[in-house]
C-alpha cells in the first residue's frame, strides 16, 4: 500500500513536471531557440564616434588573444580604446601598451582608477573611471567589453549599425564562451540556456517589455542613455552588473536588444569544474536577492522541472508503472529537445542533451553553495576582491 502511494506521488510529480515543460516550450518567449542574432542593419550615412571601455584586472593571460581584435576593428568613424587597469599585479597595463605598440590600429589609452571606495562592487568602479574619460571625448556610443572577449574585425560596425537602424539605446551580444574541456562542454551551453530561460531574448527587444537583461562581455550603449540612467553610479553595488545596467536603461525609457553572438567570443578557459563552480556561485545567490525563500523556491523548482523526469523514469521502470515511466520520459524528452538548439549553437554532440538533468543538479548545488558562502560572510567576489552583501535595491539596479 505504501509503495503504491509512493509511486502515485511520483506519477503526479511527473505529470506536473511535464505540464511545466509544455508551458516553458510554448509560452516562455521561445527561450530555447537560438536564432536571435544581431538584426539586419544598414550603414549610417556618417559613422558616430565610439569609445571602447575595457575593465581589466590581472588579465595578462588572456589579453594577447583579445585586445588585438579590438585594436584591429574595421570602423569608418572615430573610435578609441580605453583599458582600465584595475590594480593588476601581473603586468596587465604594460602588456596592453606593448600589444598596442606592436599591433597598431585603434588608439589605446591605459589608465588606473585606484582602489574603489566603499559601496562599489566588481568591475563597476573601473567601468566608471573609463566612462568618465570616454565622456571627455564626447562619443555617441560606448562599447563596454570585458578583457577576455575577442571581436571579429567588423564587430563594432555591426553593433553600431544595428543600434542605429533599430533605434536601440543598448545592444548586447552574449559572447560565445569557450567549450573545449569536458566540464566546459557539460556546463557552459547549459549556462547560456538557463540564462535565456530566465531572460527570453525575444521579450527583451519588445517596446515596453518588463524583461531587461544584457551580457556584460559586449554592451554597446548610447552615451546619452547611460547619462539618463545614471550608469554606472545607479548600479554601483550590483553584483550582476550587466542585468542591472539593462534594467536601469529600460526604466529610464531606453530600448534594449540582447541576442547570441556569431563573432564575439570569450577566450577565458574554465578547464576544471571548480573554475566553473566559482563563476556560477559568485553571483547565484545575488540573483535570488539573498532571499532564503527564493532559494527554497529555486531548489524546489529545479528539482521538479529537471530532476523529477529522470527519477520518474527510473521509478516507473523499477516499479513496473507505465504511467510513471511515460510521463517522466515525455517530460525528459521535451527537456532534451529544447536543449538541442543550444548544443548545436555551441557545436556540441547531441548526446549531451539527455544529460541536462545532471548539469541542472550541479547548478542547484552551486546555487546552494553560493548561499552558504554568503551566510558565512564571504559575500560575492570578483578578481580577488570580496564584497559584503549589497542592498537589494542596488543589486536590482
Amino acid at each position: 500500500m505504501g509503495q503504491t502511494a509512493d509511486v502515485s506521488a511520483v506519477v503526479w510529480s511527473a505529470a506536473v513536471s511535464l505540464a511545466a515543460w509544455l508551458w516553458l516550450l510554448l509560452f516562455q518567449g521561445w527561450f530555447w531557440r537560438t536564432d536571435v542574432r544581431l538584426p539586419a542593419a544598414r550603414d549610417p550615412e556618417a559613422w558616430p564616434d565610439v569609445c571602447v571601455v575595457v575593465p581589466a584586472r590581472d588579465e595578462a593571460a588572456v589579453l594577447p588573444a583579445s585586445l588585438p581584435s579590438l585594436l584591429a576593428q574595421d570602423y569608418s568613424g572615430r573610435a578609441e580604446v580605453v583599458l582600465v587597469d584595475d590594480g593588476s599585479t601581473d603586468g596587465t597595463g604594460d602588456l596592453a601598451r606593448e600589444l598596442a605598440r606592436r599591433q597598431g590600429g585603434l588608439p589605446l589609452s591605459v589608465v588606473s582608477p585606484g582602489e574603489p571606495p566603499a559601496g562599489w562592487t566588481g568591475k563597476l568602479w573601473a567601468v566608471r573611471h573609463g566612462m568618465e574619460l570616454a565622456r571627455a571625448r564626447d562619443p555617441e556610443y560606448l562599447l563596454l567589453t570585458d578583457a577576455d572577449i575577442a571581436h571579429a574585425p567588423d564587430s563594432l560596425r555591426r553593433l553600431v549599425a544595428a543600434a542605429r537602424t533599430g533605434g536601440f539605446d543598448l545592444v548586447s551580444q552574449m559572447a560565445r564562451l569557450r567549450v573545449e574541456s569536458l566540464w566546459e562542454r557539460l556546463v557552459v551551453p547549459a549556462f547560456v540556456y538557463f540564462f535565456a530561460q530566465l531572460y527570453p531574448f525575444r521579450r527583451i527587444s519588445r517596446p515596453g517589455s518588463r524583461t531587461a537583461a544584457a551580457a556584460g562581455g559586449c554592451v554597446l550603449l548610447r552615451a546619452d542613455a547611460a547619462a539618463r540612467a545614471r550608469i554606472p553610479d545607479a548600479v554601483r553595488q550590483a553584483v550582476i552588473d550587466d542585468v542591472a545596467v539593462a534594467r536601469a536603461v529600460g526604466r529610464s525609457g531606453g530600448r534594449i536588444w540582447l541576442g547570441l553572438a556569431d563573432a564575439v567570443d570569450s577566450v577565458r578557459p574554465y578547464p576544471r569544474l571548480r573554475d566553473l563552480w566559482r563563476m556560477v556561485s559568485r553571483s547565484a545567490y545575488a540573483q535570488l536577492r539573498h532571499s532564503p525563500l527564493l532559494l527554497a523556491g529555486t531548489v524546489a523548482g529545479l528539482t521538479l522541472v529537471y530532476l523529477v523526469p529522470p527519477a520518474a523514469v527510473a521509478v516507473g521502470v523499477a516499479a513496473g508503472s507505465v504511467p510513471c515511466a511515460l510521463l517522466g520520459g515525455a517530460a525528459w524528452l521535451v527537456m532534451a529537445g529544447t536543449y538541442v538548439p543550444m548544443l548545436r549553437y555551441y557545436r556540441q554532440p547531441l548526446w549531451l542533451a539527455p544529460l541536462l538533468p545532471v548539469t541542472a543538479f550541479l547548478y542547484l548545488l552551486m546555487t546552494v553553495d553560493s548561499a552558504v558562502q554568503h551566510r558565512r560572510g564571504r559575500g560575492a567576489a570578483w578578481k580577488g576582491r570580496t564584497y559584503a552583501r549589497p542592498e537589494t535595491a542596488a543589486e536590482e539596479g
